[in-house]
């Protein structure tokens, strides 16, 4: 009986930490980088502005950046850029966009938020966008 109660009590605790660890998402920084290379590389160098390499700002700055959630200015918001609704109307220009046309938003943006992070001046592997 007590031996029973133990293996019971080791199997919650087991499927605990199974639902715990389905629910965090592990950014995916190369997908980040491939989709900010790809999609806003893109659009920022046919604009004034040229492109912005993640080694242009620090860790905490692109941070910032990122939560307050302001592009062009404050113009629009950075979420645009990863909206499902925004890939799908440049996907067929843009490979990446359709490649990722159906990742969910949160995920993209922990992907270029972890690329951005990686390739900040003071990251750990700091990067241009060539």
């Amino acid at each position: 009986m007590k031996h029973a109660k133990i293996l019971s009590a080791a199997a919650l605790i087991t499927l605990m930490g199974a639902s715990v660890a389905a629910q965090a998402y592990e950014a995916d920084w190369k997908r980040g980088r491939v989709y900010y290379r790809s999609v806003c590389t893109s659009c920022h160098v046919a604009m004034p502005v040229g492109s912005i390499n993640p080694s242009t700002k620090t860790k905490a700055e692109w941070s910032v950046y990122l939560q307050a959630d302001k592009h062009a200015k404050d113009k629009d918001t950075v979420s645009k850029y990863v909206s499902k609704a925004y890939r799908a109307s440049i996907k067929s220009g843009n490979k990446a966009a359709e490649k990722f046309a159906d990742t969910p938003e949160k995920e993209l943006m922990e992907d270029i938020k972890a690329f951005l992070i990686k390739g900040a001046k003071d990251g750990d592997a700091p990067a241009t966008c060539s």
